[in-house]
This record gives structure tokens, sequence and C-alpha cells, in this order.
């Protein structure tokens, strides 16, 4: 790959729920997204990589497992109910935790380095020209979710993607010029 092919692939990624919920993605597809996490630069090599790839039902399942958490914690109704059908937009979703470190440093950088895993991702998703979104888990659901997950309690959820086959392209949008202070 050229440093103009990369460029473009990383300029022409799009976060898109323009996704076909019903068409399946390859599970080897799948497994070379996630495997892209591991090669993000890690501290101190702790490995805090989480994942879980979720389909079918079990869509419906995430959805409900963190609806209940918003509830317990008084979310408002028509959200509880948006939250316990959105998952099912995408055929694949797959929930991303970091893993919790031996200091309040290291945990900080396990989550830089997962953070830069999602992108790797997201990154191989697109060159296999699928749509993705990396959404936010809801406030208060992170127990509710990795125990769904059968990951560890301590684990932080970073992010849920919806990951499917693209029914329609998303514009670019407008990106403001990068402030750099150069020091020689």
């Amino acid at each position: 790959m050229t440093p103009d092919e990369l460029e473009t692939l990383i300029a022409g990624r799009r976060s898109s729920m323009l996704i076909d919920a019903a068409r399946e993605i390859d599970p080897a597809v799948l497994d070379r997204i996630v495997n892209a996490a591991q090669w993000a630069p890690n501290h101190r090599r702790t490995w805090p990589l989480r994942v879980a790839v979720i389909s079918g039902d079990s869509r419906k399942t995430l959805g409900d497992s963190i609806a209940d958490a918003m509830t317990a914690q008084g979310d408002e109704a028509m959200k509880v109910t948006k939250t316990r059908g959105k998952f099912m937009r995408a055929p694949v979703v797959i929930v991303i935790a970091a893993g919790i470190g031996q200091s309040d440093n290291e945990t900080e950088e396990n989550k830089y380095a997962v953070a830069a895993g999602i992108q790797n991702m997201l990154l191989m998703a697109e060159s296999f020209r699928l749509a993705a979104l990396w959404g936010s888990p809801a406030k208060g659901a992170n127990d509710a979710i990795t125990n769904l997950c059968s990951m560890d309690a301590t684990d932080h959820v970073m992010g849920i993607i919806y990951l499917g086959w693209p029914t329609q392209s998303v514009a670019a949008p407008d990106r403001p010029n990068i402030a750099v202070t150069r020091l020689a």
C-alpha cells in the first residue's frame, strides 16, 4: 500500500448506520477486522483488548440488558424502549472493552491502546467496504454489558461498533484545519 492509498482509506472512512441489517458478514472477514485491533500500540504489552462479537438474537439480548440497566437508573422510558431494539439495526455488533491495569496510569494507557485498536478495526472494515459506526455504551450499563459478554467486572467498555454492508454512501463532513504548533 502506498502512502496515497493509505491516506485515501483513512479519509474515506465514515461513521454510518446506513446498514443492511439482513445481509450477513463472512466470519473470516469479522476475524480479520477483530484481529486488526491487536496491532495497535500497547504500552508495556499488557494486552488489554476485550472483544465480544454479537449477532443473531444475541443483539436483542444486548439491547435488553442495557435497557434494563438504564431502567434501573431511571432513564427516560422512550430512550429505554429505543435501546431495546437499536442493536438489531446491524447484522453484527462488536463490544470492545479495555482491561484494568496494575495502576491507575496503566489502566489509562490500556484505554488508549484499545481506542487505537478500535480505529484499526474501523479502517479494516472500511477496506472491506463495510459500513461501521463506533457508538458509546449507555452510561451506567458497563456492568450489564461486561456480564453479558463474559468479560471481567473490572473491564471498561470503550465502545460498541455496529457493522454491516452499506445501503448507501455517506458524504464527507467538512473538517476544520488542524491548529499545529511547530517548535524548532
